[in-house]
């Protein structure tokens, strides 16, 4: 099997499923239990949230566990709107958001708050100077994706950080969901506020999720009935998913300095390769995260391409794994600038450290044959 598909989700790590059925079967107390089991939970998760402010540079303070990127991103938005609408009802984002944090912004415009989507150019990036046209008085939060989840875009986070840094009202969030452990994005630097992970990104299990809040910044809950996360996120802790998911982010952030530079060199020799393929174009940008390429063969549809791969045992995507399913097309590509033929025959190829050349190699000779069989038989129709 060739597996290409890695920014829909990762195969976990053995020693992570290890770990998460080890805490799961003898770990198994409620956190907030005061017998001895619970308290042994509630060390591994004070344990955790250590180790994750560890990585990432921050304070264990700071360390929001929920239950993956779709959670973190609606609570750092709607918190955010609803803790601070007392200051202004104004947000920015972009476009080309996941579709999580998109449809965040859309319900509150349903309660009347006022968004300004910001379109990107043509490489995918909103600059700096577009975020601070778009501030008013009224301004209150800032959401933008670090590194698209369909083109690879990477956004200037550092620079619109820089220019947020001067408005102090302003809460920065930033989607870091496709670039954990393989874009670096340094918090305190980039002046973020409030930040998304998600576990199953970086070979972690399902399920789990991490939101940094900056120290002093107030959210609204989404969920009522506990004290748990600070009073922020109730719900019993996923213990055993918590932990599997540290583990994860470390063993694939130290797997980073090594292999990072391979993912990246069969990156560009596939879309090199790609490239040279009569019909092929491609989408993504030059300069881009390791792990993304898109393309598109016009004429063809993606789906019939991504079960066409499938049938050689080599499993790519179409666009985001929770959009995929829609038969619009990107609407990312159509906003970089793409037509409509091009923007609805795209496909994603997403690598992870453990992708080889030798898979390059193959999926390049299979890619290639079937585009030019499926060219055939549209020519014929």
């Amino acid at each position: 099997m060739i597996y290409f598909d890695n920014s829909a989700t990762t195969r976990p790590y053995p020693e992570v499923t290890d770990t998460y059925l080890k805490v799961s079967t003898e770990y198994f107390g409620n956190p907030s239990s005061l017998h001895p089991l619970g308290k042994i939970s509630e060390r591994l998760l004070v344990q955790a949230r250590e180790r994750a402010a560890e990585l990432l540079k921050v304070n264990p303070s700071e360390i929001l566990f929920t239950s993956g990127g779709t959670e973190s991103n609606n609570l750092a938005i709607k918190g955010t709107a609803h803790q601070y609408q007392g200051r202004g009802n104004h947000l920015i984002t972009s476009s080309t958001e996941h579709a999580s944090s998109l449809e965040a912004f859309q319900q509150l415009e349903k309660e009347g708050f006022r968004v300004s989507y910001l379109d990107p150019d043509n490489n995918g990036i909103i600059t700096a100077e577009q975020v601070k046209e778009e501030l008013t008085d009224e301004t209150i939060l800032v959401s933008l994706i670090h590194v698209h989840n369909e083109t690879g875009s990477i956004q200037p986070v550092q620079e619109i950080g820089e220019v947020l840094s001067h408005h102090p009202k302003v809460l920065f969030h930033v989607d870091h969901v496709q670039g954990a452990a393989k874009v670096p994005l340094d918090f305190r630097t980039a002046k973020v506020d409030l930040c998304t992970l998600s576990a199953h990104k970086f070979h972690g299990m399902k399920g789990s999720g991490i939101l940094y809040v900056r120290n002093g910044v107030r959210l609204h809950s989404l969920l009522s009935g506990g004290s748990q996360e600070r009073g922020i996120r109730a719900g019993t802790e996923n213990v055993a998913g918590v932990t599997a998911m540290i583990k994860a982010l470390r063993m694939s952030m130290g797997k980073s300095e090594t292999f990072l530079p391979q993912i990246r060199k069969i990156n560009r020799w596939i879309e090199q390769e790609c490239s040279n393929i009569p019909g092929v174009v491609i989408n993504s940008p030059e300069e881009r995260a390791p792990h993304i390429l898109n393309i598109a063969v016009p004429g063809i549809k993606p789906e019939v391409m991504v079960q066409a791969l499938a049938e050689k045992d080599i499993y790519v995507s179409t666009k985001s794994a929770c959009s995929s399913r829609e038969t619009e097309p990107s609407r990312t590509l159509i906003a970089m600038g793409y037509d409509k033929e091009t923007a609805s025959s795209a496909l994603r190829i997403s690598l992870t450290y453990e992708n080889t050349f030798e898979e390059a190699e193959r999926f390049i000779a299979e890619f290639s044959d079937i585009v030019a069989s499926l060219k055939k038989v549209v020519n014929k129709q």
